[in-house]
């Protein structure tokens, strides 16, 4: 009877200690840290942030030091049972209401399933904070107090704190499951890798912590979740593919420029790389699930070989991963769906500037970015150079060529004597071409700087030279005083006409001209 009275008392005390925590949410929890032989190894690391640590419930060394003396004498004195279930429900609610601190409350799936995007990508955040938090201050800081408080006892500490964490860590699980089940699009992916990194980083420290069994239990529950929301994410990345297919415009893209389907694909890849390692994995892990049912596979036989026919492959598709390999495949498609397009413009020098322009474009956004630049490989990049400077080669064909035959000396001399009706014919016919080359051409867009610089001094190599000596030579033979009437443009005035080419703007001609 005297037992039962003091292990009353004793359990009494431990609730009221334990309830401590909440009650004085200023005691100071860094001396016990400080103080403490116990000290869990997460606790030094300074770069963790807020949201990571600081946040475990304080405790004194002096009340730590008390709580550790009652266990052992309930535990001593037959009374594990109570002392357990004291410890288990007072570090639960501490646990709840550290949850409700971080706005986290469990939610109900079909809720999720009916949230808008822009709710659910809040919910997602705050869902992030509190496993980084739970992983990071108060998984680590419940395992430091369970082993100060049952430092004789390390056995029923860790069951004690697998049993708390088992609960914590279906709740979160289950928000997971619901995301993995939200309706997919492509904007969806970032968020969707983000929690799985997220789950990815609970890992550890469960399994720094539980009990063997819990760990296990606990581990491939996450890994579980880790897969549902990895084939959410290669489902939506994979669907990228559809959108680019169902792009079918009917009108061009004015001035040439560069298409937003370009840019929308070239950026969505550069953030999709930024998770690269992540995306492998995941990719990775797909395809061997995949290659198990052959006729559900998305990364089949048939894809590696349409990849190493493709015109812009790697030198050995062997050596390349599952996602390495989707990547190719969505900027083939991109380039089928880019040529599709541009045939929509009628003059076949516009059309190659388009290419030109979106070549360029993707070229650039590949090497800017490092990780997609590792992802396509220098072999792809030298490739596409090719690719564009015939997409240059071509539009100086399609233009300048058929300016040219103007400055041609065939057909001018009769006899030895320069006919003068042809040679005016000539310069009028030069004249009013390029007139009309540049009304057109000023009115295109190239937006980058350098490929618009290396245009307008491919041209200006062609035809400055061929101009400057067609007019010195045969400028002699006009009528005096009716030179200006023939010979509109010299060729400075030329030079500085082309300056005004792919700049988006239809009066540049007549600016410059009065100017």
């Amino acid at each position: 009877m005297v037992l039962q009275r003091a292990m009353a008392f004793l359990e009494e005390e431990f609730r009221s200690l334990l309830e401590d925590c909440r009650n004085n949410p200023q005691s100071n929890y860094d001396i016990f840290l400080k103080n403490s032989s116990f000290n869990y190894k997460n606790q030094d690391q300074s770069d963790q942030g807020e949201t990571e640590s600081g946040d475990f419930p304080a405790y004194s060394l002096e009340v730590v030091t008390k709580m550790n003396k009652i266990a052992c004498a309930m535990i001593s004195a037959g009374y594990e049972t109570e002392c357990c279930q004291v410890y288990s429900v007072s570090r639960r609610i501490a646990f709840n209401e550290q949850m409700k601190r971080l706005e986290f409350e469990k939610i109900n799936m079909d809720d999720v399933l009916k949230m808008q995007w822009e709710t659910l990508e809040g919910e997602i955040s705050r869902w992030i904070k509190v496993v980084k938090t739970c992983s990071g201050s108060l998984f680590p800081g419940e395992k430091n107090l369970g082993e100060s408080i049952f430092s004789d006892h390390p056995l029923i500490c860790r069951s004690l704190f697998s049993n708390l964490a088992r609960a914590v860590v279906i709740q979160l699980l289950d928000f997971a499951e619901a995301v993995s089940m939200a309706k997919r699009s492509a904007e969806k992916l970032f968020k969707f890798l983000d929690v799985y990194e997220t789950l990815q980083d609970l890992i550890p420290a469960i399994n720094d912590s539980c009990s063997h069994e819990c760990e296990h239990q606990l581990t491939w529950e996450i890994a579980a979740a880790c897969d549902r929301i990895g084939e959410s994410a290669v489902s939506i990345f994979c669907d990228l593919e559809n959108s680019i297919k169902s792009d079918v415009a009917k009108s061009p893209v004015p001035g040439g420029a560069v298409h937003p389907l370009t840019r929308y694909v070239m950026n969505y890849l550069k953030y999709a790389c930024e998770y690269i390692n992540t995306l492998e994995k995941i990719f990775e892990k797909h395809a061997k699930l995949e290659r198990s049912l052959p006729m559900t596979s998305n990364l089949s036989s048939n894809d590696i070989e349409k990849e190493s026919e493709s015109p812009h492959n790697f030198e050995t598709v062997e050596s390349k991963t599952p996602f390495s390999i989707q990547v190719v495949t969505v900027m083939d498609l991109l380039d089928t769906n880019l040529e599709a397009k541009s045939k929509l413009y009628r003059d076949p020098s516009l059309r190659y500037i388009f290419l030109m322009n979106n070549g360029r474009y993707i070229l650039q956004k590949v090497k800017g970015s490092t990780e997609v630049r590792q992802v396509m490989g220098d072999t792809w990049c030298r490739r596409r150079s090719t690719v564009v400077r015939q997409f240059h080669k071509n539009y100086q064909r399609e233009t300048w060529t058929r300016i040219l035959p103007c400055l041609s000396h065939d057909g001018l001399q009769v006899n030895g004597k320069v006919n003068k009706s042809v040679l005016k014919d000539r310069f009028k016919i030069f004249s009013t071409t390029f007139d009309e080359i540049h009304r057109t051409q000023s009115t295109w867009v190239v937006s980058d700087e350098q490929l618009q610089s290396e245009l307008r001094v491919s041209i200006t190599s062609v035809v400055i030279p061929a101009y400057r000596s067609f007019v010195g030579r045969f400028k002699q033979y006009l009528d005096s005083g009716k030179v200006d009437k023939y010979v509109k443009y010299q060729p400075e005035d030329i030079e500085t006409l082309i300056e005004g080419l792919f700049d988006g703007n239809p009066t540049s001609m007549g600016r410059r001209r009065s100017s």
